[in-house]
């Protein structure tokens, strides 16, 4: 079974309520479609004005027979949602009446419903930036409480099973927080554990990346990694982390053995925290191109409520399978 068939598997299993914010775009709404039909929510939603929604699936040939269209101008919800709007935002100097109409942009609207839970989890991007998408996010669905920072995961899914979970391992933080602190570093992981147990089912292995191992090299670079993983053992004792690791050190056991001797996650890691987005970023893309590995993401992590950002490139596949990994992420949360 592939990365995206057992996640369609837990949606399935999750029962939950899925909202696509971009409900005028036409990807969305196929996908919207596919979703429905392999029943992966038990309730998929559009926002949209109805009749836009309606002309732009006719334009593609596709029902809306089961889905729900929800349009921010009309419903009922719109003074409630203003409401809670109003006081998310009201220490920044927004008045009620911006937040009455500030709150039927799709993507503030999408976010509301995650944050008062008219749905478990929302998806984005396909026609929007992904800094518009965080700032829904940022600004209403928030972080988990003792979490300051949301971030970013790939699921990478390789056919060399002799390393991290039967091939397959998180990597982050490659597409959200450039240069992460010490402290940044450390949510990273933390978040990135979570994410392990998800969608690896695997109890995580949280091997802290750099160029050095062990202290066989010295700098800030080194530093800032030693912190972080010393910052998240003392949060968190209950995690199986180490660092600093280099690359080969961390997923390799006969390496492991002779650089960082009786570490319980050199060369068994399962989860790999990159230094910094471009570390991570590169990395992601060698692994994907060069081994021929399954990318999937990123996948936002660190949030209360399940969001997820598409590529504005992406297909009709990419969102219903990334639809299905922000429903299993809402079973988990």
């Amino acid at each position: 079974m592939t990365f995206a068939e057992k996640m369609k598997a837990q949606a399935i299993a999750a029962k939950k309520k899925l909202v696509l914010a971009e409900g005028t775009e036409l990807r969305t709404i196929q996908a919207a479609r596919k979703i429905k039909d392999e029943q992966l929510a038990t309730e998929v939603m559009l926002v949209g004005n109805v009749e836009a929604v309606a002309k732009a699936a006719q334009s593609v040939n596709t029902s809306l027979e089961g889905i729900t269209v929800v349009d921010p101008t009309q419903s009922e919800d719109r003074k409630s949602f203003a409401d809670e709007y109003y006081q998310l935002r009201k220490h920044k100097g927004m008045t009620e009446a911006e937040a009455y109409e500030g709150i039927i942009d799709p993507l503030r609207w999408g976010a509301m419903m995650v944050r008062l839970g008219k749905a478990d989890a929302m998806v984005a991007g396909a026609e929007n930036t992904t800094g518009n998408v965080l700032l829904a996010a940022f600004n209403i669905i928030k972080t988990k409480p003792g979490i300051k920072y949301a971030s970013s995961c790939f699921v990478m899914a390789t056919d060399k099973t002799q390393y991290g979970a039967n091939g397959s391992f998180i990597f982050a933080d490659c597409a959200t927080i450039p240069n992460p602190t010490a402290e940044q570093l450390a949510e990273i992981a933390e978040a990135s554990a979570l994410s392990c147990k998800t969608f690896l089912n695997a109890e995580p292995k949280v091997a802290m990346l750099s160029y050095s191992t062990k202290g066989s090299a010295k700098g800030e670079l080194v530093d800032k990694v030693t912190t972080a993983t010393e910052l998240l053992k003392a949060k968190r004792p209950d995690l199986s982390i180490d660092g600093e690791l280099q690359l080969d050190a961390a997923i390799v056991s006969s390496v492991a053995k002779s650089k960082a001797p009786g570490s319980t996650v050199a060369g068994t890691a399962n989860t790999l925290v990159f230094p910094d987005l471009q570390a991570g970023n590169i990395g992601y893309k060698l692994v994907q191109r060069l081994a021929g590995a399954e990318a999937y993401g990123p996948i936002l992590q660190g949030f209360a409520k399940p969001i997820s950002d598409l590529s504005r490139g992406c297909s009709v596949e990419d969102i219903v399978v990334t639809s299905a990994i922000t429903l299993a992420q809402s079973a988990a949360n």
